[in-house]
This record gives structure tokens, C-alpha cells and sequence, in this order.
């Protein structure tokens, strides 16, 4: 007779309303509050200031002036030459080295991945480059491939009149991305951990069947690392497009805006001429075309990556 009113008390007890603010809020807040101020500063802050100054005619000496559109206008109706060509030589790199890159960083990932003496240094070997200081990288390999470089070297051992690829407007672009494939330890070692998480079981499996070589890579191997390849391919893309550092310190865009590439005038218009309004509005259009560019892949992607055993298609009607 007593547990009654117990249970009655207790369903009708009213709960305490929260705080609005509490003392653990607080304390948080307190802890997360250098990043926040950071972020606000230092990314948020200038982002959106990026945007305002798109819309103006600031040449950081004067008074700015609003113009609206006119910068982007400038861009897509030809006035801006230097913008055409900094496109398509943007565009030509992305189409050479994204999938150079990736055919490069599986192939040593695939060597890599064997159990021979001394594997760690070798692996180690490979993955040195992606820590090295950019600017130094790209002075050593401007004296490379130089006229008389140890790349024309190489080929004369062969028989091979190598080009004047630093001053000739057909080769500079394509010794940039020879230059560009160097720095590969990054994907190498995601393709690396992918293919050491491929199960063995279905190897074996496989060549008890009789396949081979190739037939075991092609339908086991490359569906089990889709995940890895698409990551690569992604970071490869928005890494592409903002290539600065090569055309800068190796041709300077040169000759004859051969190796312009888009960073580039996006840092000569904003540091060199001055327009910084202008230079914003090149920085939001390429944030827009690498933006679409992700999200085509994001949406492509469940096509053709499998994730936990489960078929692209599946996932896709589903």
C-alpha cells in the first residue's frame, strides 16, 4: 500500500527546467573559445570580406569603389586576355596530372606493398619528397631541367636531343608537370594503407579459381581501394587547380605565358598590379569551379566506389 503514492509522487513530479546557460556551458566555451576566435579572424572573417572586395575596385592604395558584377563581367566577356590562357593552361595541367599522378602513386604503392628486406627504407625513400620545402624542391629541379640539366643529360645517354624545356613554349608547360609528379608520397602511402587492407582470403580464393595477375587486380584489388582512389582524385583536383609554386619560381609564367597558370594571375593582379578587388574576384570563381568540380564527384562517386563490400549500383537504386 505505500509504493503507491510512491509511483504517483514520482509520475507527477514536474522536471527542472535547463539553464539557458550553465557553468559547464561556460567552460566550454572558455576552452573552445581560441579556436573560435581564430576561425572567426583568420578564415570567416576574411572569407566573407573576400566577397565584399570581389564587388569593388580597391587597388589597396586608394579608396575602394563598388562596381558590382563588372570584375566577373570582365572575366567571361574576354577583357581580361591573361584570364583565357591562365584557364586553359590551369585546365591542361588538371587533365595531365591528376591521372598521371594517380598511375604513378598506385603503381609504387603496389611495389611498396611487397614483403621484401628492408621495405621501411624504401618506403621511406619514396615518401621524402612530400616533406620537402617546396620552394627548395622547385629550384633544384629548375637547374634539372635546365638545357644542359641532368634530365637532357639522361637522354643523351640514350641517344636523345632533349628539349630547351625551361624557354620553349611547346615543352614548359610539360616540364612543369614532370616537376609536379615528384611530390607523390602523399597519395603513394593512402594507396599504400588501401592495399594492405584488401583481404587475402579473396586473392587466394581467386587464383584457386585460376585467375591472374591482372584479372585479380582488376576485380578485386581496384574495387577494394575505390574509397582510397576516390579521396586521391578529389585532393588532386582542388590541389591542381591551385598550383602556384612551379610556374612561379621555375618560368614565372614564362615564356610568353606559356606555364601562366591561374594562382598565378590571381597573385599578379592582386600583389603585382594592385587590383585587389579584381584579384578577389578570381579567387571566388575558382572556389566556384573547384566547388563543382567536388560536388560532381561526390555525386559520380556512388556509381563506381563500393564501401564495405556493397556494389555502386545497389547503393545508387537504393
Amino acid at each position: 500500500m505505500s509504493a503507491r503514492p510512491i509511483a504517483s509522487t514520482a509520475a507527477g513530479a514536474v522536471p527542472r527546467r535547463r539553464r539557458l546557460i550553465t557553468r559547464i556551458d561556460l567552460i566550454g566555451w572558455a576552452f573552445i573559445s581560441p579556436w573560435l576566435i581564430g576561425f572567426i579572424v583568420f578564415t570567416a572573417g576574411p572569407f566573407l570580406a573576400s566577397l565584399f572586395l570581389s564587388l569593388t575596385n580597391w587597388d589597396v592604395a586608394g579608396m575602394w569603389q563598388f562596381v558590382g558584377v563588372r570584375n566577373y563581367q570582365k572575366m567571361v566577356t574576354g577583357d581580361d586576355s591573361d584570364f583565357t590562357r591562365a584557364v586553359g593552361n590551369t585546365a591542361f595541367y588538371v587533365m595531365l596530372h591528376v591521372p598521371g599522378l594517380q598511375v604513378i602513386a598506385l603503381g609504387l604503392a603496389a611495389l611498396l606493398n611487397q614483403q621484401v628486406r628492408g621495405i621501411a627504407g624504401y618506403r621511406t625513400i619514396f615518401y621524402l619528397p612530400a616533406v620537402t620545402a617546396g620552394v627548395a624542391t622547385a629550384y633544384l629541379w629548375k637547374n634539372i631541367l635546365a638545357k644542359s640539366g641532368l634530365l637532357n643529360s639522361m637522354l643523351a645517354w640514350i641517344g636523345i636531343d632533349g628539349p630547351n624545356w625551361l624557354y620553349s613554349i611547346e615543352w614548359s608547360m610539360p616540364a612543369i608537370i614532370i616537376y609536379s609528379f615528384w611530390n607523390v608520397g602523399t597519395p603513394m602511402l593512402v594507396y599504400l594503407a588501401a592495399l594492405q587492407g584488401v583481404p587475402v582470403h579473396l586473392h587466394e580464393a581467386a587464383m584457386i579459381d585460376g585467375a591472374g595477375l591482372w584479372s585479380r587486380f582488376r576485380h578485386i584489388t581496384v574495387p577494394m581501394i575505390t574509397p582510397a582512389v576516390f579521396f586521391n582524385i578529389v585532393l588532386s583536383i582542388i590541389g591542381s587547380f591551385q598550383v602556384f609554386t612551379a610556374a612561379f619560381i621555375i618560368t614565372d609564367g614564362g615564356p610568353a605565358n606559356a606555364t601562366l597558370v591561374y594562382i598565378l594571375h590571381l597573385y599578379r593582379a592582386g600583389f603585382m598590379d594592385g587590383k585587389m578587388g579584381y584579384a578577389a574576384a578570381l579567387a571566388w570563381f575558382l572556389f566556384l569551379i573547384i566547388l563543382a568540380f567536388t560536388i560532381v564527384q561526390l555525386v559520380m562517386a556512388k556509381y563506381w566506389v563500393y564501401y564495405e563490400g556493397e556494389a555502386p549500383t545497389q547503393r545508387g537504386a537504393g
